[in-house]
């Protein structure tokens, strides 16, 4: 059992485990309370209300002010992302994800606990729930920096662990089975299933592309940001380009128009059906780049290669898939031929 924080005078956490911490002070026989948030700061405020109130300093008026809303910090997130970050599409389907149980929530009183549920309760993979752990801690960081919150839950609540050991990808005929069914039951969506699958991008990546960035003519990609922060071209394999010449003729595409205007709610609406439908398990939107990957380990391609198609931002990541290699084994093996004083 981890040990309990020794009590001082003057502080108590309300909701009790949640860390959020209050201040209780007496000025002149009145009771005054504040929220604050980490212990260490209320700690900081309690002495310094306290050494106020011995100078004789006026205490800054207490007036109740207008309640924020998760759902306004959230708004208020994804407005950055937009501004910031080529990559604001993946910040803004949490939010509309987010908004149903959270939306209309104070703010101030959502706990690490009830994250912590929803991330456990809602989210498949440890690396989704971390995810959406950095979207809250971003929606409590902004409103914290605006003046709107005192403090950020997300902060306390444990990182999963990823298990980056297991890449699940799909096999030549799980892929045709499901792009059979999406064909099928969503032919306006399965452009976007060819396209992640055969370049290999982020959902954010791919579902913020604008036409402006799609070079038919020199068949790539030019992601200007990305999320190891480096810019790339993505190459056009030719099955990515009849993808995106089929997307063309069913959406519109001016220049500054999105390539992929209704991927809907991280595509759970269609593709997760779909998998279903295809008896395909353990596999989610972003395994598509690991199938990237391991199909282009299986055809030989080298880990430099497969590093830099990707955009991974060093070769341990790439290396993941070495063992997809099919001369690696042999060649491992081979060494010892090569070099019997071993």
């Amino acid at each position: 059992m981890g040990t309990q924080p020794r009590k001082t005078r003057g502080l108590f956490e309300r909701p009790p485990g949640s860390g959020i911490w209050w201040i209780n002070y007496y000025v002149k026989g009145k009771q005054h309370r504040e929220k604050v948030g980490r212990r260490s700061d209320a700690i900081a405020l309690y002495q310094k209300r306290k050494a106020d109130a011995r100078l004789g300093v006026k205490l800054p008026e207490l007036q109740p002010r207008k309640t924020t809303t998760f759902g306004e910090l959230a708004l208020a997130a994804v407005d950055y992302a937009k501004a910031h970050l080529r990559t604001w599409a993946d910040y803004d389907w949490k939010e509309r994800a987010l908004r149903e149980e959270f939306g209309s929530r104070s703010a101030a009183e959502i706990t690490p606990q009830e994250i912590d549920r929803f991330l456990t309760g809602r989210c498949k993979t440890p690396a989704t729930a971390n995810r959406f752990r950095a979207f809250f801690s971003l929606c409590y960081r902004l409103g914290m920096e605006n003046g709107r919150v005192s403090a950020n839950p997300a902060r306390l609540v444990r990182m999963r662990r990823e298990n980056n050991a297991r890449l699940r990808f799909l096999s030549r005929d799980e892929y045709k089975e499901l792009s059979n069914i999406i064909l099928r039951h969503f032919p306006e969506q399965h452009s976007a299933f060819v396209v992640s699958v055969y370049t290999g991008m982020r959902w954010g990546e791919q579902f913020s592309l604008t036409w402006t960035q799609v070079d038919m003519r020199r068949k790539i990609i030019r992601l200007t940001q990305t999320k190891n922060g480096s810019a790339r071209n993505v190459p056009l394999n030719s099955t990515a380009l009849d993808a995106l010449r089929a997307q063309q003729a069913i959406v519109p595409h001016k220049l500054t128009d999105q390539v992929f205007p209704e991927a809907g709610d991280y595509c759970r609406f269609w593709f997760e059906p779909s998998i279903k439908d295809a008896g395909i398990t353990g596999y989610t939107w972003h395994c598509n780049r690991h199938t990237f990957c391991s199909w282009l380990a299986m055809a030989g391609v080298s880990l430099k290669e497969i590093q830099t198609l990707a955009g991974h931002k060093t070769i341990t990541m790439a290396a993941r898939y070495a063992h997809l290699s099919p001369d690696a084994a042999a060649s491992a093996s081979e060494r010892m031929v090569m070099h019997p004083s071993v």
